[in-house]
């Protein structure tokens, strides 16, 4: 049914003063990523600065330092009932020039319900009311912040927050339309007004009264922000209101980023996940965008996946970079981009804040770890002073060093002084089987034979000091390289001097060949012999014998 009309007050002239505490908090609390956290309050205004028991008019309000803020209202809306800051403190018959009339009981129910419902402060908080007894007219400013708020940071998502109660829903109803300004432009904050009637879930003393949100943030450039609220209802029937606790607030969402394995080895694949989690209030963030730059030495296993919406990813050519502008759908409390990747080296990579940039709409993340190492190759690793093989037996290797299949770091020695020969005779063999892990975690497997004073076969074969070196190593790849090496002092063979070459072969007639510094592949390693002789009587002598090989784990090691 319709509501009486109601009597005309006097008309205010509107007046500028102070202003509205400023509550800026810079630094996001710590949250998992996907966590939301609660917006960040940017401004808040409570009305109740300076206040005590007489009536004031909302135009007439200064709120505390520093911001020193103000507002500023169309002259409809300080008349007729209207912007009146009201309060269960304030006198009992309606104020002089308020032109409330007999309904001005029911205009300071609307700040107590509104103090009740907010903290439990009914009986002492202030609202800003309007119970029309006119009609307003459309798209009329109902409240005007003066004096810009200021943002810590451009490109932010930009909401408000309100405290609401209304009357009388069995009429016109309120429709609160609020408006981020950026200069002079005024941008909607909304899809849809606030209609406390419709929107409210909490009804108290025939009151509808609730906390509303923007439910359109909005992405803001620039360096500071008002606020406008427009009532887009024309009527005074009905239209009987109040509004409190205004927010302006930050609810950009943050991105977080998390390697996932943290700790692979070199060759294997990770997936880096950029999470863009929400603010508490899970309204809808469209166009936040980032730009990622894989460390150097990583780069994608694959292409980029996305549960967020309206994603456009653009990777680039060269060192690998993604740009991903996207949305939050209202909701959701978070959505990702995932991009698999794979470094190709041994070592730590880290992707921090400055490797996301520039962030628009969103809050920098912390860093986040890949840790690369080499696989964990088993050490294989063997060296002899001498072996003689012939057609009826093979003998024992001489003085035996021998590092076997081994997982963890090792050393195994072996020394022999005046070792006899069956075709000679050497004064001492020492031999080293060694497996080491540097600092990096490439592991190395070495062998090293040494033997001095050499004689055999008569004399047809000599040298004062004999050294093989086996040596395999893994590469920052993760590869397995090899190499080997001979030292042969003085080496003469029938009495002529030998260099001895690679794999040199020498032959003596009617005895057999030498080969020098024999060097021969095996999987994953290598076999290097100082001296191997072949007699024509179909005896084998092998003189300093060094083996090294590093096997995948699990595999058999060639004994």
């Amino acid at each position: 049914m319709d509501v009486p009309s109601r009597r005309r007050g006097r008309a205010l002239a509107a007046v500028t003063l102070l202003a509205v505490p400023l509550l800026v908090v810079s630094t996001p609390a710590t949250a998992a990523p996907g966590d939301p956290l609660a917006p960040r309050v940017v401004f808040a205004e409570d009305f109740e600065n300076g206040q005590g028991s007489g009536v004031i008019w909302v135009d007439d309000y200064t709120g505390p330092a520093p911001l020193a803020q103000t507002y500023r209202v169309d002259p409809v809306w300080l008349t007729s009932c209207n912007g009146i800051i009201a309060s269960a403190l304030n006198q009992a018959t309606d104020p002089p020039g308020a032109g409330c009339g007999g309904w001005w009981p029911r205009v300071r129910d609307l700040a107590r319900v509104l103090g009740d419902h907010a903290d439990g402060t009914g009986a002492t908080n202030h609202a800003v009311t309007a119970y029309t007894h006119t009609n307003p007219g459309a798209g009329r400013t109902q409240l005007e912040t003066v004096t810009p708020i200021p943002l810590t940071a451009t490109n932010r998502f930009v909401a408000f927050s309100v405290d609401v109660a209304e009357q009388n829903c069995y009429a016109d109803h309120a429709r609160y339309a609020f408006y981020l300004l950026d200069g002079t432009t005024a941008v909607p904050a909304f899809q849809r007004p606030i209609t406390p009637c419709e929107d409210a879930t909490t009804v108290v003393d025939a009151t509808s009264v609730g906390t509303f949100h923007s439910d359109a943030p909005v992405l803001f450039s620039g360096t500071s922000v008002g606020l406008r609220l427009v009532n887009q209802q024309p009527s005074g029937n009905g239209n009987d209101s109040a509004f409190d606790n205004i927010r302006v607030l930050d609810v950009t969402p943050r991105l977080d980023v998390a390697y996932d394995p943290g700790a692979i080895q070199v060759g294997g694949t990770s997936a880096l996940t950029l999470t863009v989690t929400n603010t508490s209030e899970l309204s809808k963030k469209a166009g936040w965008s980032f730009t990622l730059d894989l460390p150097p030495g990583v780069a994608p296993a694959g292409p980029a996946t996305t549960t967020c919406a309206d994603t456009a990813l653009d990777p680039a050519t060269g060192d690998f970079r993604l740009r991903a502008t996207g949305t939050i759908p209202a909701g959701a409390a978070s959505c990702a981009v995932t991009v698999p990747v794979r470094p190709e080296t041994v070592g730590t990579y880290t992707t921090c804040a400055a490797d996301v940039g520039p962030l628009i709409g969103l809050d920098p993340p912390g860093c986040s770890t890949l840790t690369v190492t080499a696989p964990p190759y088993t050490y294989d690793a063997h060296a002899y002073g001498a072996r003689v093989s012939t057609l009826l037996a093979a003998l024992p290797p001489v003085s035996p060093a021998d590092l076997t299949c081994a997982t963890d770091p090792a050393t195994r020695t072996s020394h022999l002084v005046g070792a006899p020969l069956p075709v000679g005779s050497v004064s001492t063999m020492d031999n080293e089987a060694v497996g080491t892990t540097g600092a990096d975690g490439l592991r190395t497997a070495r062998a090293t034979a040494r033997t001095a004073s050499l004689s055999l076969v008569g004399g047809l074969i000599t040298a004062d000091e004999l050294r093989a070196e086996a040596v395999a190593t893994t590469t920052p790849t993760g590869a397995v390289t090899t190499s080997g090496t001979s030292t042969l002092s003085n080496l003469r063979v029938a009495g002529v001097p030998i260099v001895p070459l690679k794999n040199l072969n020498i032959t003596i007639p009617l005895v057999g060949t030498v080969t020098t510094n024999e060097q021969l592949p095996t999987a994953n390693g290598i076999s290097v012999n100082a001296l191997h002789i072949r007699l024509i009587a179909g005896t084998d002598i092998t003189i300093g014998h060094a083996r090294a090989a590093l096997y995948t784990p699990g595999a058999p090691c060639n004994l």
